[in-house]
C-alpha cells in the first residue's frame, strides 16, 4: 500500500469525526511518512509499519466516543462510548460488556435496596396512621430509621454511580491502549 491509499483508507475510516481533528490526524501521519522517506523508506515499508489504517481510524473514533463521554457525561454518551468499545473486536465484547453489566447490576441492586427502604418506612407511618381502625397491626422496624437509611443508601448510591461512570471512562482508556498497541 502506498501513501496515497492509507491516506484514502485513513479519511474514509475518520468520517463521523470533526473535520478538523481529521486535518490534525492526517498531518501527524504525514508526517510520519515525511520522516520515513527522509530515512530512505518506501511508502509501502512506511505504510506497513503504521500498520492498519482502517483499524487506526476505528480507535481514533471509539476514543472520541470517550472523550464525548468525559465532556458530556450522561448514558447515552456512556452507552455510545461502551458500544464503540465493543465494535472493537470479539475481545472487547467480553472484556467491556462483562464488567459493565456487573457494574450495572449492583447500581440497580444498591437503588432497589434504598427505595425498598425508604417504601417500607412509608409504609410503616401509613400502617401507623391506619393502626386505630386495624387491630393486631404490629410495626416492626422504626419508620423514620428506615426512611433515613434508604435515603443515605440512595445519596450513596448516586455518589457511586457518578465514580462507576468516572471508572468505566478510565476502563475503556485503558481498554483501547491495549488494544492499539
Amino acid at each position: 500500500m502506498n501513501r496515497e491509499e492509507f491516506f484514502e483508507q485513513l479519511r474514509e475510516g475518520l468520517s463521523g469525526l470533526p473535520e478538523s481533528e481529521i486535518a490534525d490526524i492526517l498531518y501527524d501521519y504525514n508526517e510520519h511518512f515525511e520522516i520515513g522517506s527522509s530515512k530512505g523508506k518506501t511508502q509501502e515499508e512506511i505504510a506497513l509499519e503504521l500498520g492498519n489504517p482502517q483499524t487506526k481510524a476505528k480507535s481514533y473514533r471509539v476514543s472520541a466516543k470517550i472523550t464525548k463521554a468525559e465532556k458530556n457525561p450522561s448514558p447515552s454518551n456512556l452507552i455510545k462510548a461502551l458500544l464503540a468499545a465493543m465494535t472493537s473486536g470479539f475481545f472487547n465484547l467480553i472484556f467491556v460488556l462483562g464488567p459493565f453489566l456487573g457494574v450495572i447490576g449492583l447500581l440497580f441492586g444498591l437503588y432497589g435496596i434504598s427505595i425498598g427502604f425508604v417504601a417500607g418506612g412509608m409504609g410503616s407511618i401509613l400502617s401507623t396512621l391506619a393502626a386505630p381502625f386495624f387491630s393486631g397491626i404490629h410495626i416492626g422496624v422504626h419508620p423514620i430509621t428506615s426512611i433515613s437509611i434508604g435515603v443515605l443508601l440512595l445519596i450513596g448510591s448516586f455518589y457511586l454511580t457518578k465514580f462507576l461512570y468516572q471508572l468505566t471512562l478510565k476502563y475503556l482508556r485503558w481498554n483501547l491502549d491495549v488494544i492499539t498497541k
